[in-house]
């Protein structure tokens, strides 16, 4: 089973970018789905981005054209750049291995804070 650590988490002002970072342990990594998850305070945790072993990638609409999911199966990392934040990208990020469409495991979640 692959294990999941995130990094890059901060507190950023409106319109900055932040990068965050999922590092994966596990021999299998490059076969997963790897997705970013957020979750707001009070609300339910919600699909950010995903992208497939194959490097096929979707995004929720709102953050199409701000962030990029990528994925290094060599390193065993996966990102999440992010940028013109804004307010309502509060939130924990969280990163996600999936398989057969369903979430395998978390990690343990990044702060990220948009506020001047």
């Amino acid at each position: 089973q692959v294990q999941l650590v995130e990094s890059g988490g901060g507190l950023v002002r409106p319109g900055g970018s932040l990068r965050l970072s999922c590092a994966a342990s596990g021999s299998i990594f490059r076969l997963y789905t790897m997705a970013w998850y957020h979750q707001a305070p009070g609300k339910q945790r919600e699909l950010v981005a995903r992208i497939t072993s194959g490097g096929g990638t979707n995004y929720a609409d709102s953050v199409k054209g701000r962030f990029t999911i990528s994925r290094d199966n060599a390193k065993k990392m996966v990102y999440l750049q992010m940028n013109s934040l804004k307010p309502e990208d509060t939130a924990v990020y969280y990163c996600a291995a999936e398989r057969l469409g369903e979430v395998v495991n978390w990690g343990q979640g990044t702060q990220v804070s948009v506020s001047s």
